[in-house]
């Protein structure tokens, strides 16, 4: 086969489409270990959330708190009245007594922001994840490890994670915050 004169076949277009399954992108995997970058991924991924991101954890972590996280929900459910923030937690008590600027978004966008806690049988279940609509998806295999996974367009694997969501949300029940308690 020959070559253009940058030296690539002139098929490497047609590969590319082939490679990228008709035009979509390549879902991609990766492990890593670290909080941090668990928590800079999280606000990586809502910039380009175009619906709706869902939160399952044992506890909010004080990430939740930072300026910078607010910041990026509020355009995020200020941009359509249809984007929404669904938040499944095992524990609520932190919620009012650690996290004001959370408490500050869930009184401003209320009617796009729901947060829900397990009941009693499901505490069990002690796996993290977030997903961000239906195809990027942050996966923390233990709320005391940081053993963690992202998965970018993996359609398939968020699929298996929205599925135990949907039944955990069906499980949980609302919670009632009253307000913010300081800044």
């Amino acid at each position: 086969m020959r070559g253009t004169a940058q030296g690539t076949s002139k098929f490497e277009p047609l590969r590319r489409i082939m490679n990228t399954t008709a035009g979509l992108p390549i879902a991609q995997y990766r492990r890593f270990d670290s909080f941090s970058e668990y928590e800079a991924l999280f606000d990586s991924l809502i910039p380009n959330t175009e619906r709706v991101v869902r939160v399952f954890d044992r506890a909010l972590p004080p990430a939740w708190n930072n300026p910078s996280r607010t910041a990026l929900l509020r355009p995020f459910l200020r941009a359509s009245p249809v984007n929404r923030l669904y938040v499944i937690v095992h524990a609520t008590d932190n919620i009012e007594r650690t996290l004001p600027r959370l408490i500050e978004l869930y009184r401003d966008f209320g009617h796009a922001f729901k947060i829900r806690q397990t009941p009693k049988m499901a505490r069990h279940l002690y796996d993290s994840f977030s997903l961000f609509d239906a195809s990027h998806y942050l996966h923390r295999f233990h709320y005391a490890h940081m053993r963690s996974a992202l998965g970018t367009h993996d359609v398939e694997g968020a699929r298996q994670l929205l599925d135990r969501y949907l039944e955990l949300w069906d499980a949980s029940v609302p919670v009632n915050i009253a307000g913010p308690t300081g800044l």
